[in-house]
C-alpha cells in the first residue's frame, strides 16, 4: 500500500520543497508569486490526499505518518526561509514565532514516534487540520508579501500566522494529553 494516490500526493509535497526553497532565495515580486503558487498547489494536494484516502478506502499507517510529515516539512521549510529573508525596507517574519511553531511540530512528531513504537498510531486531529489551513493562509500571504489590489499580504499573513501559532500550541497540548490517555488505557488493560 505504499504507492497509493494519497501517498504519492504526500511524496509530491515533499519533492517540491527544494523548488520552494530555491524560489525563496529571491525576494522579488515574481519569485514571491511563484513560491506562493507552488505552496497553494502543495496545500491543495494535502486536501486531495485525505479525500482520496477516505473515498478509496486506502488509508494506511504509512499515509497517517507521511501526510502530516509532508505538511510539517512544507511549513517548516517555508517559515524558516521567510524568517531568514532579507527584503530591504520590508518587514520580515519574527524568528521567535517560527521557533514556537516548529517546537510544537517537533514535540508532536516525537510524541507520535513514541506512540508508534508502542504500537499506537495517532492520526492527525481536527484541531491540527485547522492549524494547517491557517498556516497555509499565513504562508501564502507571507510568500506573496507585497501589496496587491490594496491588500497588504504580509500583514494578512502575519495575522493568520499568529492565530495558527495559538492553535498550534493548543493542538500540541491536546496531542500530549491524547498520548498519555492512550498509554494509560493500554497499561491498564
Amino acid at each position: 500500500m505504499v504507492w497509493t494516490l494519497p501517498n504519492l500526493l504526500s511524496l509530491f509535497r515533499i519533492a517540491i520543497i527544494p523548488l520552494l526553497v530555491y524560489l525563496l532565495n529571491f525576494p522579488d515580486r515574481r519569485s514571491s508569486l511563484w513560491a506562493a503558487a507552488l505552496f497553494i498547489v502543495a496545500a491543495i494536494t494535502d486536501y486531495f490526499d485525505g479525500y482520496f484516502a477516505r473515498r478509496n478506502k486506502s488509508v494506511s499507517d504509512l499515509g497517517k505518518i507521511l501526510d502530516p510529515l509532508a505538511d510539517k516539512l512544507m511549513v517548516a521549510s517555508a517559515l524558516i526561509m521567510l524568517a531568514a529573508m532579507d527584503r530591504p525596507g520590508e518587514p520580515s517574519v519574527p524568528a521567535w514565532l517560527v521557533v514556537v511553531i516548529l517546537a510544537r511540530e517537533s514535540a508532536v512528531t516525537v510524541i507520535r514516534g513514541i506512540a508508534l513504537s508502542d504500537g499506537i498510531v495517532m492520526q492527525a486531529e481536527t484541531l491540527g487540520k485547522y492549524k494547517f489551513v491557517l498556516q497555509a493562509y499565513a504562508i501564502v500571504g507571507l510568500l506573496v508579501h507585497y501589496r496587491y489590489w490594496g491588500l497588504d499580504f504580509f500583514v494578512a499573513g502575519m495575522y493568520f500566522l499568529a492565530l495558527s501559532a495559538v492553535i498550534a500550541v493548543w493542538s500540541g497540548v491536546n496531542y500530549h494529553v491524547q498520548f498519555f490517555r492512550l498509554r494509560l488505557a493500554r497499561s491498564a488493560s
